[in-house]
């Protein structure tokens, strides 16, 4: 989300996690989660009209495929855009 408001004021969002939704909807309900909630709530004020959707992992092979990469290269990194940086591997074919 921080990412976003540097490159975009896209206010749609899609997560396999179903806990996640849950807890952005409910935040008192996960006092262990407290500070992180926290940092999205202040989040949230910056997108007038903020939405997340879950999306199951079956339907959202590419992401996932995308997520687990930048894992592996074992440092923060960030990109926001609408193609596929030509550096990154393709995906394997389901």
């Amino acid at each position: 989300m921080e990412n976003m408001l540097q490159h975009s004021t896209c206010q749609n969002f899609g997560t396999d996690c179903k806990e996640l939704i849950a807890m952005i909807k409910d935040p008192y309900a996960w006092p262990s989660f407290a500070t992180e909630l926290e940092r999205v709530e202040t989040l949230l004020i910056c997108f007038p009209d903020f939405n997340i959707i879950h999306v199951p992992r079956a339907r959202n092979q590419f992401s996932d495929f995308l997520a687990m990469t930048a894992r592996s290269f074992h440092k923060k990194l960030h990109f926001i855009g609408c193609s596929i940086p030509v550096w990154l591997p393709s995906p394997p074919h389901a």
